[in-house]
């Protein structure tokens, strides 16, 4: 039985999972080198965790999917194509640009800079994923991606990411992706992956 238990419980977010979903994205991307890159320096931390909370709360639960794995623990964040986002992306994107703070032209050429290598056709894009230090290590991260990654497969749709952290290209092309394209974010930011996986 003990064996059983190690198996990770992925479950789509409910509203209790919040707290913690949203503190999981904020640690997890305190120190990301495209965060870094595209969020104001004063206040950053402060910044992130909102940023993150808009991405969950108001575009990701409301016109994506998500999932969770340990309570929040781990979290990962869909926009998918049943939905139009741009109602989303209009009432929030003011929110986010005053978030970037004195980073608002790096966020917005790094858009401009990565938007001709996504998709052209309809697809499940991931738009964050994230495990809480303390819960590394057992497979909530990889677990937390896949009910996303097949029901884009099922219905036919490729999955498309973007990384900037070298260390995460692995971990994707273990799950099946494959690196589409490498972008150097202009205004001295990140290389950044783009990534793939095709269904089948």
């Amino acid at each position: 039985m003990a064996h059983h238990e190690n198996v990770p419980v992925v479950r789509p977010i409910t509203d209790a999972d919040i707290p913690t979903s949203v503190d999981t994205l904020a640690r997890a991307f305190a120190d990301y080198p495209f965060t870094r890159h595209v969020i104001a320096a004063e206040g950053h931390e402060k910044r992130v965790r909102h940023f993150q909370e808009v991405c969950l709360t108001r575009i990701g639960m409301v016109y994506g999917r998500v999932w969770v794995a340990d309570e929040g623990r781990a979290v990962a964040v869909w926009a998918t194509p049943d939905e139009d986002p741009a109602p989303a992306f209009a009432e929030v994107g003011p929110v986010l640009g005053e978030l970037t703070g004195d980073r608002q032209v790096a966020y917005e050429s790094a858009e401009q800079a990565v938007a001709p290598y996504r998709p052209q056709e309809p697809a499940w894009f991931l738009n964050t994923v994230a495990v809480a230090p303390e819960a590394q290590g057992k497979g909530l991260g990889g677990a937390v991606l896949v009910p996303g990654i097949e029901e884009a497969g099922h219905a036919g749709y490729p999955a498309f990411l973007e990384t900037s952290s070298e260390r995460n290209v692995r971990f994707y092309e273990r799950l099946g992706f494959r690196v589409t394209a490498a972008v150097t974010l202009p205004h001295g930011g990140p290389r950044t992956w783009c990534m793939r996986k095709d269904p089948r």
